[in-house]
Order: structure tokens, then sequence, then C-alpha cells
């Protein structure tokens, strides 16, 4: 199961680097930039957590998401509904995901 999360996590990472081309705000940097660097680190710390059985890179996939979605509002986006609503609801289901997968005993580990 975590190792799902994990890949599900990756696919929205994923998603929010490609979603200024796709949903058409690349020319609002504050908007462009936020996506693609917390698409990005998403994508990063996801992909590494599949390789770990460790905990960490879920809590830290989990702030940068949660950083991400106050990037509209700290980067003066809000107003771009494409760019901002991708941004909140692709960053609260990456936050509960995480909060899934850091909670979730890796596969072939025992919960305690």
């Amino acid at each position: 199961m975590k190792s799902t999360l994990e890949w599900v996590n990756a696919i929205l990472g994923a998603w929010l680097f490609i979603a200024p081309w796709v949903l058409g705000f690349t020319g609002t940097s504050g908007a462009a930039w936020s996506a693609w660097i917390v698409g990005a680190l998403v994508v990063i710390f996801a992909l590494w957590a599949l390789s770990d059985k460790a905990t960490w890179e879920d809590w830290v996939n989990l702030v940068v998401a949660a950083v991400g979605f106050f990037t509209p509002w700290l980067f003066g986006y809000a107003g771009v509904a494409a760019a901002a609503w991708n941004m909140w609801i692709v960053s609260l289901v990456i936050v509960v995901l995480a909060l899934w997968a850091a909670y979730t005993p890796a596969e072939g580990k025992k919960a305690s």
C-alpha cells in the first residue's frame, strides 16, 4: 500500500510540474515557478521514498505540499483561478497521501 501512495504522489507532483503548460499559466511567473518547484520536489521525494523504508521523505512531501498550498497568496496568483485551484487541490491531496504514507508500514516491514 505504501508504494502505491508514493506512486500517486509522484504522479501528482508530475502533474503539478506540467500544469503550467497544460492549464496555460506559464505567463504568470509566480504560479508557474511554484508549480514547477513544488512538483519537482514532490516527484523527487516520492520516488526516493519508494527506494527507502524510512518515513522522512513522506514528511518532507507533506511540508512541501503544505507550503505549496499557500503559494497562491504568497506569490500573488490567487486571482489566477486555474493556477490557484490546481495548487490548492493537488497540494491538499498530496498532504493527505503523504500523511497516510508516513503512518503506513513499508512493504515487508511489520507495523510497530
